[in-house]
């Protein structure tokens, strides 16, 4: 599959943001939901990880002593066991996802007690950026931008993660202020809920 030029730079970047938490953990049993069709962030892992996985519908087929990938639509519902992860990455994942807050839910259920939920999203301002990017000089992917449903700031994340059990940890900005990097920990008990459209969308 080839990928629009600047695809591999960006993902990169996103990945540079994720090494250090992996690294805190030993043993790490860790869930990358989006792992794309070549599970590159899985792959790149593999030496600091116990066990990986990876969901996507276009994932390869992937089965090593560590890691495994699922062919699957990723939902709102995961097909895991409640405590499985210590670990779970979302990276440029949650702006395509319909139903954020239930997919929160379900992070939050299938992670282990003290588990963090490590997450990129595209900011608003990332947004005109993007578009113009893939709409007028097709470097990145129109198809990917056109199924983005929302764009994030850190104050509309923490609207997001209200009344999960997933506190945000840390929050920062790069790619110039177009990226949001953002670790949550999993503390309390979620209420499964939608928010109201007026907190999902902007």
């Amino acid at each position: 599959m080839n990928e629009a030029i600047l695809e591999p730079m960006l993902r990169r970047m996103r990945i540079r943001q994720v090494f250090p938490i992996i690294r805190q953990y030993h043993d790490c049993v860790l869930l990358d939901i989006g792992c794309g069709w070549d599970a590159k962030f899985l792959r790149s892992v593999e030496a600091y990880v116990s066990k990986g996985e990876g969901i996507d519908p276009s994932a390869p087929e992937l089965r090593t002593q560590k890691l495994s990938t699922r062919r699957i639509t990723v939902t709102e519902s995961l097909p895991y066991d409640s405590e499985t992860f210590d670990l779970v990455t979302m990276l440029a994942v949650l702006e395509h996802v319909s139903r954020p807050r239930d997919m929160i839910v379900e992070i939050f259920r299938i992670l282990k007690p003290g588990g963090r939920l490590v997450l990129t999203v595209p900011s608003n301002a990332a947004k005109p950026v993007l578009e113009f990017l893939a709409f007028r000089l097709g470097i990145v992917s129109a198809a990917e931008i056109r199924d983005h449903k929302c764009y994030y700031n850190k104050e509309l994340l923490r609207q997001l993660l209200a009344d999960t059990g997933l506190v945000m940890e840390a929050h920062h900005y790069f790619e110039l202020g177009m990226n949001n990097f953002v670790v949550c920990a999993k503390q309390g008990t979620a209420i499964r809920a939608e928010p109201p459209a007026s907190t999902t969308r902007r």
